[in-house]
């Protein structure tokens, strides 16, 4: 049977192959796993909002299909509370929503590019992005970011070529949390707009920010979606990982065009879901401050337990993560394994968030703490300088 080479060629699910680590240990009783690779909650809505998931359950229109593009009234509720937050002019029109963010980006990808394209990523990068252009046969171009971990426009500049279709940002970023100034994105977008590319930029983490204040300015920019395609996740805001609701913010010419692929995939995002996430906008918004605020504190947590941990670098930490600097003369994928075996801990390794080659990789591991309570982060740095001491 013949294969796509573009997906035989495709790395493997990094989390798939990180369960299967788990899956091949015994863990002793006085040393539990420690879970720390995933960036998802693992604890299930507020009870109001699953109060309100049932009731919606009841109205016969919960289980038929919908519009592709999501139901008018949270594309609607959407489009309101972005306008508020970003300080723009957001319509109902620009706004699609899909299953999970990752549709999101593979369908605006799918509608911008084809094979033999290329579109920039900075690095580390999130890997389900570059796997999607992997398995399309468009090409990840890297671009490697310094230690400050915030991509350079001028850098990415020398990057562009006849192929090139978009610039992809993710921030705050995963793997690395880190926050992107405004000043950055709009020298992005001034970048892609000059080129006529387009920015393509996931906000999944937004809700966490550590300032109150809009993460920028592109959108009160009154021909914003000549350029920018927008993505977004209700999963973290309203704990509705496995309800796969995401969204689009893009120019109405360019979302009939996603249209057309989201309707040969899924159809229309789940009823139920978009239920949820509309009365979350409607109804959550003092709970998700409070969300914030916990974020905010454990993130704390992990850099006063850095503080603590002398031999390791915390490059960065911000939304669900921490991005470390090991201090071992191996790799971290060799690393990651052996956390496991010998301290129960699953973290990722940053070879998982860059193309093969890159040379920096190797030397980081991604912490996604965002499930663990101060105890949690404490138990963390106890088991890294037990785990430092007992490989030195």
């Amino acid at each position: 049977m013949h294969l796509n080479p573009h997906l035989a060629a495709t790395q493997a699910p990094p989390v798939m192959e990180a369960r299967r680590w788990i899956a091949e240990t015994c863990f002793p009783p006085e040393r539990p796993l420690l879970n720390l690779s995933q960036a998802a909650p693992v604890v299930p809505p507020p009870a109001p909002l699953r109060a309100a998931m049932a009731q919606a359950l009841q109205e016969p229109a919960t289980h038929l299909y919908g519009p592709v593009l999501g139901l008018p009234e949270l594309r609607a509720a959407l489009a309101s509370r972005m306008s508020r937050l970003y300080r723009g002019a957001i319509a109902a029109r620009q706004i699609a929503i899909t299953s999970g963010c990752n549709q999101a980006f593979c369908a605006s990808i799918s509608a911008l590019a084809s094979a033999g394209d290329a579109v920039i990523l900075p690095t580390p990068w999130y890997f389900n992005h570059a796997m999607w252009l992997s398995m399309q046969g468009i090409e990840a171009v890297p671009l490697p970011c310094d230690h400050s971990l915030i991509p350079d426009p001028d850098a990415a500049r020398s990057l562009i070529t006849p192929r090139t279709r978009a610039i992809a940002l993710v921030t705050p970023n995963n793997p690395t949390g880190t926050e992107y100034p405004a000043e950055t994105m709009a020298a992005f977008r001034d970048l892609a707009r000059a080129q006529g590319l387009a920015l393509v930029v996931d906000e999944t983490y937004r809700d966490f920010l550590s300032h109150v204040a809009p993460p920028h300015d592109l959108f009160t920019d009154p021909d914003w979606d000549d350029t920018l395609i927008h993505l977004y996740s209700f999963s973290k805001a309203y704990r509705l990982t496995g309800h796969r609701v995401g969204a689009i913010a893009a120019s109405a010419a360019h979302l009939a065009e996603i249209e057309k692929i989201l309707d040969s995939v899924t159809i229309c995002p789940t009823t139920l879901g978009q239920r949820a996430a509309l009365w979350g906008i409607e109804q959550l918004d003092d709970w998700l401050a409070g969300e914030r605020r916990e974020i905010l504190a454990r993130r704390d947590h992990l850099i006063a337990g850095f503080a603590t941990l002398p031999d390791w670098t915390l490059c960065a930490a911000g939304a669900y993560f921490g991005y470390v600097r090991h201090p071992f003369d191996r790799r971290s994928d060799r690393l990651a394994k052996q956390l496991v075996a010998q301290a129960s801990l699953l973290v990722l390794p940053g070879t998982m968030f860059a193309p093969v080659q890159d040379p920096d990789a190797p030397r980081h591991l991604r912490i996604a703490f965002a499930n663990a309570d101060a105890a949690g982060i404490a138990e963390l740095t106890r088991r890294l300088q037990d785990f430092t001491a007992a490989n030195s």
